[in-house]
């Protein structure tokens, strides 16, 4: 398993083009949601400044790139090519592949978190206590693990043809929706209750409210399991429908 895990990351480090949309393009758009905003000034319905609002959301939103994009578009065309087929030939478990796919993808999405912190502690002038920094980073790329869950399981449930269309849709819904890209608070009242029930809402909470000083709240954490169980079920029942297909 060690050399698939290795394989994997060495092929993912290699693809250009993924490693500018999951590293760079966030830290591009902290930049420009954020870039001219107010240091002090809060934003409404909230006790963080748009800077601070806008770093975890933006963290949260290279994290998700990494594992979600990067994990079905990857597993659904290796099922077309037979690469997967192969590979339950040798004595590698299931969860094996999936470990490894983890794995690669959790290697990008910390440099993609950490850039962004970067951009906004020399753009913006953001400062933290050391303890939410660690918090804050291994709170991010712990709950990205949820993510590389339904990745895994689009993977598994769209066709090579279609998996790029799909996970697009479902990716920029929950960024749109969960307040990634502008504050939840700007959002008509109705919109805000369906918004804090989204896996992406729950997963920047945690970042602002570590941000705030305080524990993430046991509502976040919890919803975030209870979508991880659905995810990683959802995953692991389509790879056993998968497994008796071939």
């Amino acid at each position: 398993m060690k050399t698939l895990v290795t394989l994997e990351i060495t092929r993912t480090l290699r693809n250009k083009k993924f490693m500018f949309f999951s590293i760079l393009y966030p830290a591009m758009l902290f930049l420009l949601i954020a870039g001219g905003a107010s240091e002090k000034e809060l934003v409404e319905g909230t006790s963080l400044t748009l800077p601070l609002l806008m770093m975890v959301s933006m963290a949260s939103f290279g994290a998700i790139t990494a594992v979600l994009v990067g994990n079905s578009e990857r597993i659904a065309k290796e099922r077309e090519k037979g690469w997967v087929r192969q590979l339950r030939l040798t004595a590698l478990p299931g969860r094996g592949y999936v470990a490894a796919k983890v794995a690669s993808a959790a290697v990008v999405s910390l440099p993609s978190i950490l850039v962004v912190f970067a951009v906004a502690v020399a753009v913006k002038n953001v400062r933290l206590d050391a303890w939410q920094w660690g918090a804050l980073t291994g709170s991010i790329w712990a709950g990205s693990i949820v993510f590389a869950a339904l990745g895994v399981a689009l993977g598994y449930l769209v066709s090579g043809d279609a998996v790029r269309p799909v996970t697009m849709i479902v990716y920029f819904a929950l960024s749109m929706l969960g307040g990634l890209w502008m504050p939840t608070t700007t959002f008509p009242d109705w919109l805000q209750s369906v918004a804090k029930w989204t896996p992406t809402y729950a997963y920047a909470a945690l970042g602002h409210a570590i941000e705030g000083g305080d524990a993430p709240h046991l509502k976040d954490v919890g919803l975030l399991l209870a979508y991880l169980v659905v995810f990683a079920g959802c995953a692991a029942w389509l790879y056993r429908k998968d497994t008796r297909k071939a």
